[in-house]
This record gives structure tokens, sequence and C-alpha cells, in this order.
């Protein structure tokens, strides 16, 4: 069942006759509980176009759609409601509340859209990513890969139709990195979840089901890797 499906996208930055065209004419289709990798130089328009699959960022020209949504054609309002509920994002650097601790920094997605926190599912999430013991901790008392386990545990406790992941394990250590991608996959076999995952690692992107290669803002390869 396609989920995602993105057409003819295009982002440029600039005016005044310095133009740079990050994504030139994007277009393919996702479908639900698929595990893609994105991967291209830098400056290729990967983290550009993960951002705007996201709604963090729009797009110069074409069209997103989630489950049939087309995202950017929404009001203010409905795109921050589409971010906090269809979209789970990992980040390379974390993006932890330094003042919250380990549990209101994954409960924090469901508390912004002043719903109650499933507490079966939280409990669920805190064992699955051995966070148990540390749900009172701040940020700065937990190791790298502990922080990115909270930082999948916020994109995963709203059970969100996709998570984007943009280089997540770029700042750590191999063992913590193999531990943080088996957490990934994990999420997509256990949740069925679709996973989009931006990566410079060959390993990472030879574990997906698809490769999707960017140059130059354009689709080079899409390769089915497994079905």
């Amino acid at each position: 069942m396609e989920l995602l499906r993105v057409e003819n996208l295009t982002k440029i930055y600039g005016k005044n006759g310095i133009q740079v065209r990050a994504l030139d004419g994007v277009s393919f289709s996702v479908q639900k509980g698929e595990f893609i990798a994105i991967i291209g130089p830098s400056g290729s328009g990967k983290s550009t176009l993960l951002h705007i699959l996201g709604g963090v960022d729009t797009p110069t020209g074409g069209k997103v759609f989630m489950n049939g949504c087309d995202v950017y054609a929404q009001d203010d309002e409905q795109l921050a409601i589409f971010r906090r509920r269809q979209v789970g994002l990992v980040y390379q650097f974390y993006n932890l509340i330094p003042v919250l601790n380990v549990v209101e920094n994954i409960t924090l997605p469901v508390l912004m859209d002043g719903r109650e926190v499933d507490q079966s599912r939280l409990d669920e999430l805190l064992t699955t990513l051995d966070l148990k013991g540390r749900e009172n901790h701040l940020p700065n008392e937990l190791s790298g890969g502990q922080q990115q386990r909270v930082s999948i545990g916020r994109a995963l406790i709203n059970a969100p139709a996709v998570v984007l992941a943009d280089e997540p394990t770029g700042n750590l250590d191999s063992k913590n990195s193999h531990e943080i991608v088996e957490l990934l996959k994990l999420s997509n076999k256990k949740y069925h979840q679709t996973l989009i995952v931006i990566t410079h690692d060959e390993n990472i992107a030879l574990q997906a089901d698809r490769i999707i290669a960017l140059e130059d803002g354009r689709i080079c390869r899409d390769e089915v890797i497994r079905r």
C-alpha cells in the first residue's frame, strides 16, 4: 500500500540571480512499512528532501502526498499537526531538550499535541530502547548512544506514519552505530514502521529494502535491494 508519494519536487534557494537548485524534479513513492536508504555526496539534496518530507521545509514546486493527503495544501495549523502526528524525526545531534529528562523528552510530541501519554507504549519503548532505570536522567547524564535512543523513542511515541532519520549514526562510534541501526530496523519490523534514512554509511544503506541515490538534486539511482 502506498504511504508516501513525491511528484516533481523542486527546491531553489537564493535570489537576485544567485540561485542553488537543491532539488530538481524529484519523484518517487514509498510503500507502507518500507525501509529506504537515501545516499549521495554532500550537497546532493538529501537533507533538503528529508526536511520537505517531514514538513520542516517547504518546496519551491511539486507535491508531497502522505496517505493521499496533499501535505503542502494544508494551512499552518494543519501542517503543525501533520508534523507532530505523522512524522518522527531523528537527527544526527539528537536535538534533545537539556532541561527535560528521558521520559519528558520522549513524550514531548504527545504533550505538545495536548493528548495523554499511552503509558503502555511508553513502557514498551523504554524497555525496547534499553532505557529502563534512566527515566529521570537528563541528556547530559547520558552517553551519545543513549541520547540517540531517547531521540528514537521521541520519534516513535506517536506511532507516526513515517520515521525520517538524518545521519542517525553520524555522531556515534561503531558499536553504538550498530546498535542504533538495529533499533531502527527493529522499529521497522516490530512496529511495521516506514523508515527513510539518510546515510553516508554503505553498510547501513545495504541493510535497507531499497536505496535511492541523489546527485545534484536529482535521483540517479533507485534500486530495490530486497523485497
